[in-house]
C-alpha cells in the first residue's frame, strides 16, 4: 500500500484541524521517524510549480493549505457570483442563525438533525456569518450571528426585514395529547 497516498488522504480529511505526528503514527501504525519521511516526500511533491497545495505545520498539527502565491485567484473565486452560489444546506443554516442569533453550532445541529460543522466553516469563509462570543453552556461553545455581508447578499437593511415566521401557539392541540374524549365507565 502507498502510505504517501494514505497520508495525503488523512491530511485532506482532517482539513482545518490538521493532524499531529503522533496521530499519523497511530493511524498508519508506523514510528514517528517513518511519518517524518512520508511527510517530507509528500511535501517535496507539493513544492513543485504545478501543484496548488502545500503542507504546513500550524498549531502543532500538519495541514494541507493552498499556496500563498495563488491567493488572488482564490479571492476571485469567493467574489465571483457564478461560483458563489449557496447550497440548500447553507441557506438552511443561514436561516437558522438569522432567526435565532446568537446561536451555537450544537443548537443549529439540533434544529437540522445533522452536523453543520462544514457548512458553518464555509459560511465563515464567505463572511456571511461570524463568531459572536462564547456561550455560557458547558464547554463554552462559539456563538454565531450573521454579518453585514449577509444583509447585503440578501438585500436586507436589517434582520427585521426578514419574513416573519408564524409561531404555533395553539396550546389546545398539545392538550389533546394528554386528554382523551373517552371516559371510563
Amino acid at each position: 500500500m502507498n502510505l504517501v497516498g494514505v497520508l495525503e488522504g488523512l491530511l485532506f480529511i482532517q482539513g482545518d484541524e490538521g493532524i499531529t505526528l503522533e496521530g499519523i503514527s497511530d493511524i498508519l501504525e508506523i514510528d514517528i521517524e517513518e511519518v517524518k519521511k512520508l511527510l517530507l516526500t509528500l511535501k517535496e511533491n507539493y513544492e513543485k510549480d504545478d501543484r496548488g497545495l502545500r503542507i504546513r505545520f500550524l498549531g502543532n498539527a500538519f495541514k494541507l493549505t493552498t499556496k500563498e502565491e495563488h491567493k488572488i485567484y482564490y479571492q476571485k473565486l469567493g467574489l465571483n457570483p457564478v461560483t458563489n452560489n449557496l447550497s440548500n444546506q447553507a441557506l438552511e443554516v443561514l436561516a437558522i442563525i438569522a432567526y435565532n442569533e446568537p446561536i451555537t453550532r450544537i443548537e443549529i445541529d439540533t434544529f437540522r438533525g445533522v452536523s453543520s460543522d462544514y457548512v458553518i466553516r464555509k459560511l465563515l469563509a464567505k463572511g456571511l456569518i461570524k463568531e459572536a462570543g462564547k456561550s455560557s453552556m458547558p464547554g463554552r461553545p462559539n456563538l454565531y450571528k450573521t454579518t453585514h455581508e449577509f444583509l447585503d447578499y440578501f438585500g436586507l437593511a436589517t434582520l427585521d426585514d426578514l419574513p416573519k415566521l408564524e409561531k404555533d401557539n395553539d396550546i389546545s392541540s398539545n392538550e389533546e395529547l394528554f386528554t382523551s374524549i373517552y371516559k371510563e365507565k
